[in-house]
């Protein structure tokens, strides 16, 4: 499956009206209620580096971790165009969120917009908290958003089309949803249609993104095998109680001592 190659390329055209700035400062709060002296924090599946940014902005140390070099050129073109105090605050590395150890701990590890329904099997799940629970300080809190099975399973996914531009670029995407109940998985196919403005030329991109629906007994039980304790969930930016109407779930969890 390749994912986040070519799509890297437009992924923050794609993604520019996400509210980057509000869930910053959504996630501040939530560091601030359950970690307040926090000071650094590791970014699992950082992306194009848009939280780290903000997060660095915010006062934090971050460290952001992503599998795709695409992404972390992205990541460190944002970085070099900061002023210099800034950018100290911001170091990326390429990695498997399931493998990676830096030997360096962190007040919080963050990974965000679903980054942990990406590891699809359980065998990644466990593998992805034990990274979690070998770079947390003791008492470090862990916080992370998923896409949530009863809102899944009651709003199935649909096919659906989003079209963003800029000066230079158009881009289409077309995503069409592929459901396995008994994996609890979805394939989201894309086809990605990018047209320069200029040149009047079409590319046409695919990529397949497999899904894994969560359900929070699971979750607890998962991060419970690696020694870290579920001590807070709630709907993404609002912190209501999680429905079926709760596509975007966040849940935070403490790791002990060592």
């Amino acid at each position: 499956m390749n994912v986040f190659h070519e799509y890297a390329r437009y992924y923050d055209l794609l993604y520019r009206d996400k509210d980057y700035s509000g869930e910053t400062q959504f996630i501040h709060q939530l560091i601030q209620a359950h970690a307040p002296h926090a000071k650094s924090l590791l970014d699992l599946g950082c992306g194009t580096g848009a939280h780290a940014t903000l997060l660095a902005k915010a006062g934090y140390q971050v460290r952001g971790v992503d599998l795709s070099q695409e992404m972390l050129q992205k990541a460190n073109e944002r970085r070099l165009q900061l002023a210099s105090v800034l950018s100290s605050k911001l170091c990326f590395s390429q990695g498997d969120i399931r493998q990676i150890r830096l030997n360096q701990t962190f007040d919080v590890v963050l990974s965000l917009f679903h980054v942990i329904s990406y590891q699809t099997t359980n065998a990644d799940l466990l593998a992805a908290f034990q990274t979690v629970k070998e770079h947390l300080k003791p008492g470090g809190v862990f916080i992370f958003d998923v896409w949530y099975g009863p809102a899944v399973l009651s709003d199935r996914p649909t096919v659906r089309v989003k079209r963003l531009e800029d000066e230079e670029t158009l881009v289409t995407r077309i995503a069409e949803p592929v459901m396995h109940p008994n994996e609890n998985l979805v394939d989201v196919k894309y086809q990605i249609f990018i047209k320069q403005k200029y040149g009047n030329t079409v590319q046409e991109l695919y990529e397949t993104h497999r899904m894994r629906y969560l359900f929070q007994p699971e979750i607890e039980l998962l991060l419970r095998c690696a020694a870290l304790e579920l001590i807070d969930c709630g709907e993404w930016m609002s912190k209501q109680t999680p429905g079926f109407n709760s596509w975007g779930v966040y849940f935070i969890a403490r790791g002990g001592g060592r």
